[in-house]
């Protein structure tokens, strides 16, 4: 049997607006992003450093790439984090 109402959106629960968690949301999703950023920049580094010691590649790779992590180590401690009080 169909649903009699089929344009009619389910009830959004524990993320609808005004709540806790869609506030956190954003927060949650941006620690994921930096996290992703980080784990890039990395493993970046670390194949560039093992290919120059390899011979395969050149040192400036994972000179640049330590150069954007250690940006970006210092632009995440630097920007002010909002805390959400309830």
């Amino acid at each position: 049997m169909t649903d009699p109402k089929p344009d009619r959106a389910a009830p959004l629960g524990d993320l609808g607006p005004g709540t806790r968690q869609r506030r956190q949301l954003r927060f949650r999703a941006l620690d994921i992003a930096w996290t992703a950023l980080f784990t890039v920049l990395l493993l970046w580094g670390v194949t560039a450093a093992v290919g120059a010691l390899r011979g395969d590649t050149t040192w400036a790779y994972s000179v640049v790439a330590g150069v954007l992590l250690a940006g970006a180590l210092g632009l995440r401690l630097t920007l002010p984090r909002r805390q959400i009080r309830e």
